[in-house]
């Protein structure tokens, strides 16, 4: 039509983005974004890519992680989601610890809330900040859930960094954390991300059954709290945190 303005690839990619949250196969996110298929598979490929969209591997495409990555950090100037507030105010006051709420973002996990503990202290912690997975109990209790040929894989990407003396830092250790983090359904940090603080993580589900992120509970080493009913909460307050975004 004389006169219409060209779109740009800012506006193909924009609209193959808005039609990816209705639509999973690629002819049908053409026709919802008014473009070629060959058009709408080339900024698919570059969105998996970046994180922003996975394929499942037959041939439909599903929101990527770092989308609820940006979501989240939106949501440090908001409040708590509706949905998950009750479960992760209800661990905080059970437990007195800081509770955090973080979620998966390629190959690390991003804090998107956390309510202090009631002891006079705060923790380093804060929402927007990225954690890494093999040295936290919200980054183990995730990796829990992933094959250990996954695990290799991103092991061999990030590598095992040693962020305190008690980090894990060979392949077959973490592997065999992960064996003890599957059996328990809970996994834990005895100051192998930062000294002087431990942690229990549970990783939670969506309406999918994709594995989202993890929550945990965390406190000082010393002076140190009985911690013999905390991991039946941090698990408890991840079922309810599933439940919330509608996982079977």
């Amino acid at each position: 039509m004389a006169g219409e303005v060209p779109l740009s690839a800012a506006d193909k990619t924009l609209g193959v983005l808005e039609a990816l949250a209705d639509h999973s196969r690629i002819a049908d996110i053409a026709v919802a974004a008014g473009l070629p298929k060959p058009t709408v598979h080339r900024i698919l490929q570059t969105l998996v890519r970046h994180g922003f969209a996975r394929s499942d591997g037959h041939g439909s495409y599903l929101g990527g992680p770092r989308i609820l990555s940006l979501a989240g950090r939106f949501l440090q100037r908001l409040d708590l989601a509706e949905q998950v507030r009750p479960a992760l105010r209800e661990l905080q006051e059970r437990t007195g610890w800081t509770v955090h709420l973080a979620l998966l973002s390629g190959d690390e996990a991003v804090y998107v809330a956390k309510l202090e503990g009631a002891k006079p202290y705060h923790l380093a912690s804060r929402v927007g900040m990225s954690l890494q997975l093999h040295c936290t109990s919200i980054g183990k209790a995730i990796l829990a859930t992933l094959p250990d040929d996954e695990v290799r894989s991103l092991v061999r990407r990030t590598g095992l960094p040693a962020r305190t003396a008690h980090t894990l830092t060979s392949e077959d250790a973490l592997l065999a954390e992960l064996t003890r983090v599957r059996a328990q359904g809970y996994a834990e940090d005895h100051e192998e991300n930062e000294p002087g603080v431990r942690a229990i993580g549970a990783a939670f589900r969506d309406h999918t059954g994709q594995v989202l992120g993890a929550l945990s509970a965390a406190t000082l080493t010393h002076p140190a709290d009985p911690d013999t009913h905390i991991p039946a909460l941090v698990t408890q307050a991840a079922t309810q945190t599933s439940t919330a975004l509608g996982a079977p």
